[in-house]
C-alpha cells in the first residue's frame, strides 16, 4: 500500500498516513476520477471497511481527502454506527486526525493559513470553503477544469455536455440551478464539473 500511496501525498506525510492505515479490517482503494466525490468510506458486508480515492487529485487534495475517510472509519469505530455522517463526532475526529499535518513540511505555506481556517469547522467537503477549494486548485497537473463552485450565480453553463443550466443560489452543501428548457431546479455538488457557456455568462442582480 506503501509503495501505491506514496505516489499521491505529501513525501513528509507518507509515514504518518501509513501509521494511521495500520488496521487489517481498511481497505484503501485508488479510483478513477469520479465525477461527484473526491472519495469515500464505506462498510463492507464481510464487517471490513473500506476507503476509496480517486487518482486524479493532486497530492494536497488527495492527503486531505484520505484523512477526511480515515476519520468517517474512525468515527464509526469509536463511536458507532448511530452517528451523523458529518457530525460533531466526525468533525471532532477529523480535527484529531488532520492536526499533525498541518504544518510547513506538508503543505505550502500559502495554503496553510487557509487550511488552519477551515479544520476550526471542516465541512462535509472541503470543496464548499471555495477559498480553500481554490488555492488546492492550482496543484492540479491539469487545472483547466471549471468547477460549479467556482463561477458567480447567474452563470450559465452545460453539465456534462448536455443540458444547460443556470446556477441560481447556494443552499447549505448544494447549488441550486434551473435547467434551462424546462425551468427544472436540480441541485449540485460543488466540485460538479461543468462548462462554460460564453456567449450566455450573466451575473444576476
Amino acid at each position: 500500500m506503501q509503495n501505491t500511496l506514496q505516489n499521491h501525498i505529501p513525501e513528509e506525510a507518507i509515514q504518518k498516513v501509513m501509521q494511521l492505515l495500520e488496521h487489517d479490517d481498511l481497505l484503501v482503494l485508488i479510483k478513477n476520477e469520479r465525477k461527484t466525490r473526491h472519495g469515500d468510506y464505506r462498510k463492507l458486508p464481510n464487517g471490513k471497511h473500506q476507503i476509496t480515492i480517486n487518482n486524479n487529485l493532486n497530492k494536497y487534495r488527495f492527503l486531505i481527502t484520505l484523512i477526511h475517510e480515515i476519520a468517517h472509519f474512525e468515527a464509526y469505530k469509536n463511536y458507532g454506527k448511530f452517528i451523523k455522517p458529518h457530525g460533531l463526532e466526525w468533525k471532532r475526529t477529523f480535527q484529531h486526525l488532520m492536526l499533525p499535518f498541518i504544518n510547513p513540511d506538508v503543505f505550502p505555506l500559502k495554503v496553510l493559513p487557509l487550511i488552519a481556517k477551515h479544520f476550526k469547522n471542516p465541512k462535509a467537503s472541503s470543496d464548499t470553503d471555495s477559498n480553500l477549494a481554490m488555492a488546492l486548485k492550482q496543484f492540479d497537473l491539469h487545472n483547466n477544469k471549471t468547477y460549479i463552485f467556482e463561477v458567480p450565480i447567474g452563470t450559465v453553463f452545460k453539465f456534462r455536455n448536455r443540458k444547460t443550466f443556470k446556477k441560481v443560489k447556494k443552499r447549505v452543501k448544494r447549488f441550486e440551478c434551473v435547467e434551462i428548457s424546462t425551468g427544472k431546479v436540480y441541485l449540485f455538488s460543488p466540485n460538479a464539473e461543468i462548462e462554460l457557456v460564453p456567449s450566455l455568462e450573466v451575473v444576476s442582480n
